[in-house]
């Protein structure tokens, strides 16, 4: 017979090499296997703390990444206008010439005349190193537009907040709650723990308007409306403490509940701790009934203690937290008709988050020490867990609704204990333990200490000698004192109005700010091409780099063309935001399992190479000579202080090879890939629970170097340093807000958590603008570089607005509809789709699916140009008006986070158009249009 001869066992590969996932921030471990020195596929990594093999679709369609056709492919220098897309290459050598020159007479003048504020690079450690050494104040991360409010008030709060603090105990959670979980955070972690823990029969409690991703698979689905989260938290705390099911042990022990306040009302320091000689907050000791500091050995603190000095007596955090949530205003019924909850199911998830902590508790035997020395036989398990994310963080009374989340578990006693909420290293870490903001600029030197930090009172605040705000973004003011991410979404705004001050040059990291990252999109798009009474561009100079030909490349007047993240280095650093697990510290590289085939470098090689041209202390020796020659050699060889570096794994020390702490190793990137890419140090048994309390962890943390001592603290449930604003707004201390201001410090910085309705309810009539209007990512995307990928493309080509069935049928929308959406700042047409999953008023997308025509290499009548769209043009970065004179930030008062998820809009069926409108002119592009068909041979 003439059988056909078939090979059922080709080679699959030449090589494995193992490396870190890119495709979103859960920093998986991929093998990546290699035929000829090319990609062939891409698999999970078995060996890898965090995904254990596990990958996702958007990892294994990395491969689409590096054969991208939008992959940028030289440096490049604007030739036509700006936003045009019209440039020409030249060589690396004349474009670090170009940025040196202009950077270099930046510094020597005026250093906060730069604004270099990047996207969400991974290597936050090293680009403001970068920027504290060139001397501006103008500089931060993606944070304040993204989830500052859920990292702050974490740290504020507990010393630590979900995702990269912190996780469930996977392996003992009996209740799970999400709340604002968008399906692209922490996406296989989040998927492999459901899965464990539903496999058990555990119960999942989603809290969201949109139920789709984790909502979908939760067992109990609750469809709030959007921004009144913390009203239903307060709720739940309310009814817990009326049923008298809360910790009090724990709460006693670990947190600042039996702490003293200061109840004179004539005192400047009225609403502060009461405090011994030595600044330790005070407690009333059980034992004694008398004061004593909250760590003393042996003290035993009374939550309901009093201390009478001078006819004034002063009470405990306990105290004024049940005389507030007690209060009938938080009850269910008086909350249910604005959460869009029944109070009777309230009051059942209440019910079952009490009967899950406290009826199903359990003991594993462990003993352990903790900070007041006493020793304890057996670690306390409160089966309870939760997760959160952007969906009650992107809101203007996100950061109170943060701090009630985590004061709600902690309540419960569920932070920190087998069951519950656990820290991943290098957190927990008080606030204390973080560095303050500074601004200081002086030509030619650099900045006086890091740009970010967590402020303690107004005294650390970000202002120049006259008062006005230091940096561009506005950062740790009066109008955002604890904005401790910075405010990126601002900064192109504040430049074009030159307010508080002019800038000269626009440096910006893989940062789309034209388009699916900024609000007011299109007004963005204005500022960035504006010229002056002269012709000139309001903002002079724009530098951007990014891997891909994305919207904001054509507003660039220099690309620095970055490597796409399996041809570079990279360090997820310990010092940064680590691949840590809550049993381990971790630390993990990326390295260049592929060279690139492009004229292409990766960004952090080239902030090296511009520091060596301009001489930047910290990366040049008093000589002038380059301390790094690249990124790579940075990583080895930097020390942030003696023996602590970007890796921790693999160092030197006295006697050879040593973890945590060490001299630099040469070998260490080689001992690295060696292992999988990754570092990971287990934590002793003993210290695998009570991190904040527990001394053996502390003292392995102190030997690890996360720490220089123990770093003991009390969970903070009333928060000293808002009381403190709130005291400057109420007249007292040498440092005043504005006029304009005070009212509003006082309401919002309250230091017990509150709830006030979202920012934008103020500005507009609610019943002209009746809905809400969200957007959140899809698990197929992360960011805007997953939905050029031609296999995600697949899932999410395009993007209807989804609408509940309440609004669906009242407006008679059938499928293949279009609609108008209207907000007080702009329109919208766009395809309309049910869903019944909703909640009744609320409409929402998927985020960054829309592309404008000519960007990523995508032709111009892509379904992404055509029928995707993006909510932003809805969006302002400025509130609407509302006749006091003033233009208030759409962000949270307190930390400055953009408040994305506050939007009203109203709807109406329209005839379908061509093209979803708004809708732009294509831009030109640096690289071609991808061809129909995107096939290769790898190998043969």
């Amino acid at each position: 017979m003439n059988q056909p001869k078939l090979n059922l066992s080709p080679k699959v590969s030449d090589e494995v090499r193992k490396t870190t996932c890119y495709m979103c921030a859960c920093r998986c471990g991929i093998n990546v296997h290699l035929k000829d020195g090319k990609v062939a596929y891409i698999e999970g990594n078995r060996d890898h703390p965090v995904n254990k093999g596990v990958l996702c679709a958007k990892g294994s369609a990395g491969i689409m990444q590096v054969n991208a056709p939008s992959r940028l492919r030289a440096p490049l220098k604007r030739v036509g206008k700006r936003g045009e897309g019209k440039f020409e290459e030249i060589t690396w050598d004349e474009a670090l010439d170009i940025a040196a020159d202009r950077l270099t007479r930046i510094r020597n003048d005026d250093p906060s005349k730069l604004a270099f504020f990047t996207g969400r690079d991974q290597s936050q450690s090293f680009t403001s190193f970068w920027a504290q050494n060139f001397g501006t104040p103008n500089y931060a991360a993606h944070g304040g537009f993204c989830s500052v409010n859920m990292a702050a008030g974490g740290i504020y709060t507990m010393g630590g907040a979900f995702w990269e603090f912190g996780q469930p105990d996977w392996d003992h959670t009996k209740l799970f709650m999400l709340f604002g979980v968008a399906e692209d955070h922490d996406s296989n972690p989040i998927k492999m723990g459901i899965g464990k823990i539903k496999a058990r029969g555990a119960r999942v409690i989603g809290v969201n308007p949109i139920r789709s991703g984790y909502n979908a698979v939760a067992d109990d689905w609750v469809g709030i409306t959007p921004g009144t989260d913390g009203l239903f938290i307060l709720a739940l705390v309310h009814e817990l403490m009326k049923a008298g099911k809360i910790d009090l042990d724990y709460l006693s022990r670990y947190t600042n509940a039996p702490v003293l306040v200061n109840a004179d009302a004539k005192s400047s320091e009225f609403g502060l701790f009461l405090r011994d000689d030595d600044g330790k907050m005070l407690v009333i000791d059980k034992t004694t009934g008398k004061p004593a500091p909250f760590d003393q050995p042996g003290v035993r603190p009374d939550l309901n203690g009093k201390l009478r000095i001078r006819g004034v007596t002063h009470g405990t955090v306990f105290v004024k937290m049940a005389e507030r949530y007690l209060d009938p205003a938080h009850a269910p019924e008086a909350v249910a008709d604005r959460c869009g909850i029944k109070a009777d199911k309230i009051r059942r998830i209440a019910f079952e988050l009490a009967r899950v902590a406290f009826d199903e508790a359990f003991e594993i035997d462990q003993p352990w020490t903790d900070f007041r020395g006493e020793r304890h036989e057996k670690m306390v398990g409160r089966p309870v867990s939760m997760h959160a994310m952007r969906g009650i963080s992107a809101h203007s009374n996100g950061f109170q609704t943060c701090r009630a989340l985590h004061t709600l578990q902690i309540l419960l006693g569920t932070v920190e204990v087998p069951g519950g909420f656990r820290f991943k290293p290098p957190y927990p870490k008080p606030v204390e333990a973080h560095p303050k903001p500074h601004c200081k600029v002086t030509p030619g030197a650099p900045l006086d200490g890091p740009h970010l930090g967590f402020v303690r009172g107004p005294e650390d605040l970000a202002l120049r000698d006259d008062g006005t705000a230091a940096r561009i973004d506005k950062a740790f003011t009066w109008d955002n004192p604890m904005s401790a991410h910075g405010m990126m979404h601002m900064v192109i705004s504040n430049a074009h109005a030159g307010d508080p001050y002019k800038i000269d040059t626009l440096f910006m990291y893989m940062a789309n700010m034209s388009w699916n990252s900024s609000m007011n999109t299109s007004g963005v798009m204005k500022m960035l091409t504006d010229t002056d009474e002269n012709g000139d561009y309001v903002i002079p100079n724009i530098i951007y780099s990014d891997a891909y030909s994305s919207e904001m490349v054509a507003f660039a007047d220099l690309v620095l063309p970055d490597t796409t993240y399996l041809e570079r280095h990279d360090c997820i650093s310990l010092l940064d935001r680590p691949i840590c697990e809550a049993d381990g510290a971790a630390d993990a590289i990326r390295w260049p399992v592929i060279e690139p085939d492009r004229d292409v470098r990766g960004f952090q090689t080239v902030l090296v190479q511009l520091a060596n041209k301009m001489g930047l202390p910290g990366f040049t020796d008093e000589d002038g000579s380059a301390k790094y020659a690249d990124y790579a050699d940075y990583i080895v060889n930097h020390q942030r202080k003696p023996g602590i570096g970007p890796l921790a794994g693999w160092r030197m020390g006295d006697n050879g090879i040593t973890h945590g702490r060490g001299a630099p190793n040469e070998a260490q990137l080689d001992s690295y890939i060696a292992n999988g890419g990754f570092f990971v140090e287990h934590i002793p048994d003993e210290a695998l629970y009570y991190k904040p309390w527990n001394s053996a962890y502390q003292d392995w943390a102190v030997e690890l170097g996360l720490y220089d001592s123990p770093q003991p603290y009390l969970f903070q449930l009333y928060c000293e340093p808002m009381r403190k604003f709130q005291l400057a707004a109420e007249g007292h201390g040498d440092r005043q807000p504005p006029d304009h201001l005070r009212e509003r410090i006082k309401a919002t910085l309250d230091p017990l958590p509150i709830w006030y309705p979202p920012m934008e309810d103020g500005h507009v009539d609610p019943v002209e603008y009746p809905i809400h209007a969200l957007t959140q990512r899809p698990m197929a995307m992360y960011h805007s570089w997953g939905s050029q990928n031609a296999w995600l493309r697949q899932i999410h080509g395009r993007n209807p607005l989804y609408l509940p069935t309440r609004l669906w049928e009242a407006h008679g929308f059938a499928d293949g509809d279009w609609a108008e959406v209207t907000s007080a700042h702009g329109k919208i047409t766009v395809p309309v789709a049910h869903q019944a999953g909703l909640n009744e008023n609320t409409v929402w997308t998927w985020n960054a699916i829309g592309k404008r025509k000519g960007a990523w290499a995508l032709d111009d009548d892509a379904t992404e140009a055509t029928k995707g769209f993006l909510l932003n043009h809805l969006i302002h970065e400025l509130l609407p008006p509302r006749g006091d004179g003033l233009r208030w930030s759409n962000s949270d008062p307190i930390t400055g986070q953009a408040a994305w998820f506050d939007l009203r809009v109203k709807i109406e069926k329209v005839a379908p158009p061509a093209e979803a409108q708004p809708s732009f002119p294509p831009q030109d592009a640096p690289v071609p249009r991808g061809p129909e068909d995107l096939a290769w041979k790898v190998g043969q």
